[in-house]
């Protein structure tokens, strides 16, 4: 290479038409490539194994700046005062969130892990204009909010293919579809979003269903 920028990549600190032999020396040079998965290790003579990774915490080393602007001391073995070396860690909410949508979904949406859903049953009455379709939405609805359970009601006047697809791309883990057919027998119909399992139930039995079904996908 001949008269190339090079710098630290921040403002003012670059040299253009840079030459070396001329403005700095190199004293190693080596062959550098992408690791690939069963590459040997240079020191174990090991196979190279890689492993895909979601970085959902993270650790950072503040050294002294912050001990410095609070004074915060100790004395080293010699009784001398030294700067305290700090460091912080956390867990991200959004780094979480993301990770576990990750590595729970499908083609058609999410798949809520129970315990951070932000809901845990969806009730999808599939027409807004049936007065008995609406009333048995609400009243199971109001049934769980009052046993502690989340509940989202999708009270949207759309029509059943739209709330089922919407349904899925949310991911709430348990699905309660309330619809006429099922309805004259005075059942609806349980669907559980992670393996798509059904099971039509009498209205009055789906407090207890939906209660062993969270039980189980808890685990």
């Amino acid at each position: 290479m001949k008269n190339f920028v090079t710098g630290a990549n921040l403002k003012d600190a670059h040299c253009i038409n840079a030459n070396t032999g001329r403005d700095f020396n190199i004293d190693v040079y080596g062959d550098i490539r992408m690791a690939k998965d069963g590459d040997i290790c240079p020191k174990c003579n090991g196979a190279l194994r890689i492993y895909r990774g979601i970085e959902v915490g993270h650790v950072f080393k503040l050294g002294t700046k912050y001990s410095k602007s609070l004074k915060a001391v100790y004395l080293d073995d010699n009784g001398k005062e030294k700067f305290m070396v700090m460091g912080c860690y956390g867990i991200g909410v959004g780094r979480t969130v993301a990770a576990s949508i990750e590595q729970n979904h499908d083609d058609n949406g999410i798949i809520w892990p129970v315990p951070i859903a932000p809901f845990q049953i969806m009730i999808l009455p599939l027409n807004m204009k049936n007065s008995d379709v609406v009333k048995n939405s609400e009243d199971v609805y109001h049934m769980l909010i009052v046993s502690g359970i989340e509940v989202l009601l999708d009270d949207r006047d759309e029509r059943p293919g739209i709330k089922f697809k919407d349904a899925d791309l949310i991911g709430i883990p348990i699905q309660i579809i309330v619809g006429e057919k099922n309805l004259k027998e005075g059942k609806a119909e349980i669907k559980v979003r992670k393996d798509g399992r059904r099971v039509i139930i009498p209205v009055s039995d789906i407090k207890n269903e939906v209660v062993g079904l969270i039980k189980e996908l808890m685990i």
